[in-house]
């Protein structure tokens, strides 16, 4: 069911969406929480696509802020909320509300959200694109418990991390973080197969692609060995090469689909290791809403060089084509670590780690 509401306010938005749960039969409110989606419209319909699909595991308020320009000076100065209601089959499986904002009201988004969260319950920003550089001080970003970005959606992503490092406050969270899960879950769960010292680690992957330096971050902290960064063709992350005491342990994949496990002394085993949907990502980072300290002392970890990377190097000897690249190894000193990066599935196991 569909409501559109021209020049209104939030009040009104309310008492559609009364009207709209009665209308259906169902005036009980069962959503675990409200997301709040900061857009344009060119992205707005891929990113309620994207919560929609998500709503099948996590029932929530799905506030969707669109931001519109103003063409004249004097459309400008001239204030107008217009809304969209939907409930039922048109909203997953809790609600969702289209806000579009004009005029002055564009400078005072959290004045026209705040009445709509639901109460008692956890707020979720999420950013698609055009994230702020310090999304805990954005207005909209204040209200939330979590807060979401996309660095892969920025024009310079490297610089990007560098600036979320350095505005990091615990709640933040990137997607280019949450697409790596399945790659650090299968690192440690290799590295937990064997008792060696891992002596140096290369991680190849595109050349403007902020997972892949998440990746590298993360075991350049978690292990406090050199760790190479070369470049593919992609698509996205395509191998890890871990060469201990006991030979080296390679996890590799060509095609963004299925992955190849070598693990030295060990017969060859398929992976499947395929690409997630939006989607899928945004569902993981709704399954925890307390802070990512694992995230946060890998994001730390690599400011430094990531600096010092920006602006180029050789290209790496052994490389799949010629416009690999090997990057400066990491520093050594690291960053305390956080108590949930103890975990297996999280950072590789202790023997596996040097001094």
């Amino acid at each position: 069911m569909k409501t559109d509401l021209t020049d209104t306010a939030a009040s009104k938005i309310n008492k559609a969406l009364v009207k709209a749960r009665r209308a259906i039969g169902t005036p009980a409110v069962g959503m675990v929480l409200t997301l709040v989606i900061v857009t344009d419209e060119e992205n707005a319909y891929d990113a309620l696509k994207a919560a929609g699909d998500a709503s099948r595991e996590h029932p929530s308020r799905t506030l969707v802020v669109i931001k519109r320009v103003s063409r004249s000076p004097r459309d400008r100065t001239q204030s107008r909320l217009d809304a969209e209601v939907r409930v039922g089959a048109d909203a997953g499986t809790g609600e969702t509300v289209v806000l579009r904002l004009h005029g002055e009201v564009v400078d005072h988004a959290q004045s026209v959200v705040l009445p709509l969260l639901l109460p008692d319950a956890p707020v979720v920003v999420w950013w698609p694109v055009n994230a702020p550089l310090d999304p805990a001080n954005d207005p909209l970003g204040a209200l939330a418990q979590r807060r979401v970005t996309d660095t892969y959606a920025c024009e310079q992503p490297v610089k990007e991390l560098a600036a979320r490092a350095d505005a990091y406050t615990p709640g933040d969270t990137d997607l280019s973080w949450t697409r790596i899960t399945p790659w650090r879950s299968m690192l440690a769960a290799a590295l937990d197969q064997v008792a060696c010292q891992v002596q140096g680690v290369e991680v190849e992957g595109e050349e403007f692609n902020p997972s892949c330096e998440l990746l590298a971050m993360w075991l350049a902290d978690r292990l406090d060995v050199p760790v190479r960064r070369t470049r593919s063709a992609g698509p996205g992350l395509t191998a890890v090469r871990m060469d201990t005491d006991c030979g080296p342990i390679v996890l590799d994949r060509a095609d963004g689909s299925l992955a190849t496990l070598a693990i030295q002394g060990q017969p060859k085993r398929a992976v499947a290791l395929k690409r997630r949907d939006t989607a899928e990502l945004i569902a993981e980072e709704l399954r925890r809403l307390d802070p990512d300290d694992t995230y946060a002392s890998a994001l730390r970890y690599g400011v430094e060089r990531l600096k010092q990377e920006n602006g180029g190097d050789a290209p790496a000897k052994g490389a799949r084509n010629s416009g690999e690249r090997e990057a400066v190894p990491a520093p050594v000193e690291s960053v305390a670590k956080g108590p949930a990066a103890e975990a297996t599935a999280e950072a590789p196991v202790k023997k596996a780690a040097a001094k």
